[in-house]
């Protein structure tokens, strides 16, 4: 079964939620859904707002993203989750 590599994009409720945290409290939930994180980055949105991009790959045999979108949504200072990218890692 391959692996796939997935990125999400993570927004806060606004401008004052400490990003340190909410970026470790989302890699530590996708760890759990069985994801190895590869990489994550905070993007610029506007008007203060900063997204963070993680990105992980998984086994393809997992499945659905649904659930995991639905944990990191219960995060406190999570606005929303936005699967923004999913490719399948061969070799």
């Amino acid at each position: 079964m391959a692996r796939v590599i997935v990125t999400l994009k993570i927004m806060p409720q606004g401008p004052e939620v400490d990003l340190s945290i909410l970026e470790e409290k989302a890699k530590d939930i996708i760890s759990d859904f069985s994801g190895t994180i590869m990489s994550s980055e905070k993007q610029p949105i506007g008007f203060g707002i900063i997204a963070v991009h993680v990105k992980f790959n998984m086994d393809e045999a997992k499945g659905d993203l649904e659930p995991l979108e639905k944990l990191l949504a219960t995060v406190e200072g999570v606005e929303s989750v936005e699967v923004i990218a999913v490719s399948r890692a061969f070799g």
